[in-house]
This record gives structure tokens, C-alpha cells and sequence, in this order.
């Protein structure tokens, strides 16, 4: 549990990049706002809004889409590695992500169908749309920052539906979400 601050009380210090900082919560985005703000987008503000998703889960390449974005070094990824509390606000967002593509976690931790995932899913769950290129960024990052498990049952889930509907999920969208997790399963 993290302790109050006192009114006055200078926030605390933490040494890194933008992207550690706005992980450990003391950082903003290029745009101004905090990693809770983020995760507080309703899901018009998830879906139409374009240039947080690469702060919510980092990769060492270039985004397309918001080339502002910082990069994940390899220091980066060491932090995240190391330090629970930053893998924790990605499993924050993660957690959000899910919940705007209508999936959850059952009690044994697999990412399954929520009861509205239908709803969700007729928002996303169509060819060629611009989430399936998020969930690949997600389970890349997730592989990446050292939440394996994580990674795995949303994978799990996604070939799920990739198998049952793959009219709504083309062949080389389900390539780029195994190549995502490709290091997992080589183990």
C-alpha cells in the first residue's frame, strides 16, 4: 500500500526514462497525462484516441502512429524486469485493455470472453482493424517487460477466435500474434 503525501510534500523522486517515470506514476506522456488518467479513457476515448497505447505498452521500435512516442531501451526493460511495481501499472493497463475488447480474467487467470464481449467484441472483432495491430503491440510488450503468463493466456485467447472466426481475423494478423509471442513458446 503506498503512503498518503502530505500537502507540501514533494513528490518522490524516480531516476529513468519518460517511460519509467510514467510507469512508477510521478510522469506524464508527451500529451501531458498520467498513466491513471489514461487507464481512467472511457472506451470512446480507448478507441478514438490514437497516441497512448504506446506509452501504456512500449516496444524499441518506432511507432507508425505516434512518432513521438519514446523508445524502450534496453535499460528500460531491465527496470521492468527488476522492479514489480513497474510490471504492475502494465498489468494496469492490461487490465483496462481487456476490458474494452470485452475479455476478463476467470479465477484461474486465463483471459476468457466477458458477458458483454459481443457487444465489445463488434467494435474490434472485424478484418483488418487497427486493434488487432494494438493486441500485437500488448503481447510483444508484455513478452518484452517480463509478464510472460500474461502474454500467454491473452494469446491463448486471441487464436481462440482467430480459429473460430477467421473471417474476422485474417491469417497474417494471427502470424504477427504468434510472432509476438514466439519466444514464449520456445522455451
Amino acid at each position: 500500500m503506498s503512503r498518503v503525501r502530505l500537502p507540501g510534500e514533494a513528490a518522490p523522486t524516480v531516476e529513468g526514462s519518460a517511460l519509467i517515470k510514467f510507469h512508477a506514476g510521478v510522469g506524464t506522456d508527451d500529451q501531458g497525462r498520467t498513466r491513471n488518467q489514461i487507464l481512467a479513457f472511457d472506451d470512446r476515448q480507448i478507441e478514438e484516441v490514437h497516441d497512448y497505447i504506446q506509452w501504456l505498452f512500449p516496444l524499441p521500435e518506432r511507432s507508425r502512429f505516434n512518432p513521438n512516442a519514446p523508445l524502450l531501451t534496453q535499460e528500460d526493460v531491465m527496470r521492468f524486469r527488476r522492479e514489480p511495481k513497474l510490471r504492475q501499472s502494465v498489468a494496469a493497463g492490461l487490465k483496462r485493455m481487456l476490458m474494452f475488447y470485452g475479455f476478463v480474467r476467470d479465477e484461474d487467470g486465463d483471459v476468457v470472453p466477458a458477458a458483454d464481449f459481443g457487444a465489445r467484441a463488434e467494435l474490434w472483432l472485424q478484418p483488418q482493424n487497427h486493434n488487432h495491430l494494438r493486441l500485437t503491440r500488448i503481447l510483444r510488450c508484455l513478452v518484452l517487460l517480463g509478464l510472460p503468463d500474461e502474454a500467454l493466456t491473452l494469446y491463448d485467447c486471441l487464436e481462440a477466435i482467430g480459429e473460430d472466426a477467421p473471417e474476422l481475423v485474417a491469417a497474417e494478423t494471427m502470424k504477427h500474434w504468434h510472432a509476438a509471442v514466439q519466444p514464449l513458446l520456445a522455451d
